[in-house]
């Protein structure tokens, strides 16, 4: 009665079914990897938000960049802010608004520098370069946590009119007259304060998030792909077991030819 199961119709659609479940199957994992991932951040970031903040040089050395495990150390910093080569972030949100952040790179000491996201700031919705509050004048004491370098092109963190979409140290490099060490920091407070504070950024989410609820879904389809397909080629066997003349499976009736 499932002999129909050979024909190329149905083995194609078996192919077809397998190929879709083994698919959904996989995203469901790849959800799964990505709520570890999430989790294993969510637990550096309380670890690092927990602990004291330590001196920049020591968590980030000259010509180390931060990475996974350094990343979200609270740090503090004293130098000079150098308004001079600050950039824009633009067309970031907040709550749905538009904005910018502004980060302007902090001179130390030493004669190189960090670039430090000092906040974000309202503006319209468009690519004009917007007006800023200035930052603190003489030596400044700042804390804040590392962030790392985002992975955009260079079409997105080297700095056109002042104005980049992601921030780089990598990206700035060119448009310094000072080493950058890699990285930069979210600011969160300093000292002196500047007179018209930016909106600092917000501590991060630290929720599972939906991937878990992902997951559920990629196997439920590929689920549905194998559940339709057992009751596809039943329902077709039922059909063949007991034609109907709207099945395609009954033989026309004999029609009598007239004498």
């Amino acid at each position: 009665m499932f002999r129909f199961l050979l024909s190329a119709r149905w083995l194609g659609f078996l192919l077809f079914v397998l190929v879709l479940a083994g698919v959904c199957t996989r995203l469901g994992f790849w959800q799964i990897h990505k709520l570890d991932a999430r989790l294993d951040r969510n637990q550096v970031i309380t670890k690092h938000f927990a602990a004291a903040p330590v001196d920049l040089t020591a968590a980030l050395p000259a010509g180390q960049k931060v990475d996974d495990g350094t990343e979200w150390t609270r740090v503090t910093a004293v130098g000079t802010y150098d308004e001079q080569h600050q950039v824009t972030v633009k067309f970031t949100t907040r709550d749905g608004a538009p904005g910018a952040d502004v980060v302007t790179p902090l001179v130390l000491a030493s004669g190189d520098a960090v670039l430090v996201d000092r906040g974000w700031i309202a503006t319209a919705n468009n690519v004009t370069k917007p007006d800023v509050p200035a930052a603190p004048s003489g030596t400044v004491t700042v804390e804040g946590w590392l962030r790392q370098d985002n992975g955009a092109g260079d079409d997105a963190v080297k700095p056109v009119d002042g104005q980049v979409r992601a921030v780089s140290s990598i990206g700035m490099a060119d448009s310094v007259p000072y080493d950058l060490r890699r990285g930069y920091l979210n600011l969160q407070k300093q000292v002196p304060s500047a007179g018209d504070a930016l909106a600092v950024e917000p501590k991060p989410e630290l929720g599972q998030g939906p991937h878990f609820f992902y997951a559920l879904q990629w196997w439920f389809f590929a689920l549905l792909a194998v559940v339709g397909y057992v009751w596809f080629a039943r329902v077709e066997a039922k059909e063949r077991r007991a034609p109907t003349r709207i099945d395609g499976f009954a033989q026309k009736p004999d029609v009598p030819v007239a004498p």
